[in-house]
């Protein structure tokens, strides 16, 4: 018998208004986000990020799409970032970042309390210099990226 292959991974918003799939059934990497930003945006002490490929991620379904509305701000790359919400109950979904030369970063941010079944274990703790919470000894102090 043939073993079945994982399915990717299901993004919900708290009303279920957006529903889609990621590109594959795990994210590249996890991130427990401190910067003063994501605080924000999750109204909490840190954002959670799980990210995947933009290609095949984003943008979802384009019926997925309409039910969303976008705010966006400069991004710390000197693009622009694209920060995606349900218009229904107003869950924040995605990030993604258009480059200067206007392209899509080649990986795109799905927020993780809107990824059914994340695993956390491993996540990387980023931009802790703005912590309000304990985090572990040696958490990066600034962006992987930068």
């Amino acid at each position: 018998m043939a073993s079945k292959e994982p399915e990717n991974m299901r993004v919900l918003c708290q009303c279920g208004a957006i529903d889609f799939r990621t590109a594959q059934p795990e994210p590249l990497e996890v991130y427990f986000c401190h910067c003063l930003e994501c605080r924000k945006q999750s109204s909490s002490a840190f954002g959670i990020s799980a990210i995947f490929p933009t290609e095949g991620t984003w943008p979802p379904p384009s019926e997925t799409l309409a039910r969303m509305k976008m705010w966006t701000r400069p991004s710390k790359t000197g693009g622009t970032m694209q920060c995606f919400f349900c218009d229904t109950c107003g869950s924040r979904i995605a990030h993604v970042v258009t480059l200067p030369d206007g392209s899509l970063k080649e990986t795109v941010s799905v927020k993780g309390g809107a990824v059914e079944g994340v695993d956390v274990t491993g996540a990387r703790h980023i931009w802790t210099r703005s912590a309000i919470v304990d985090v572990p000894e040696g958490s990066d102090k600034a962006s992987p990226e930068a």
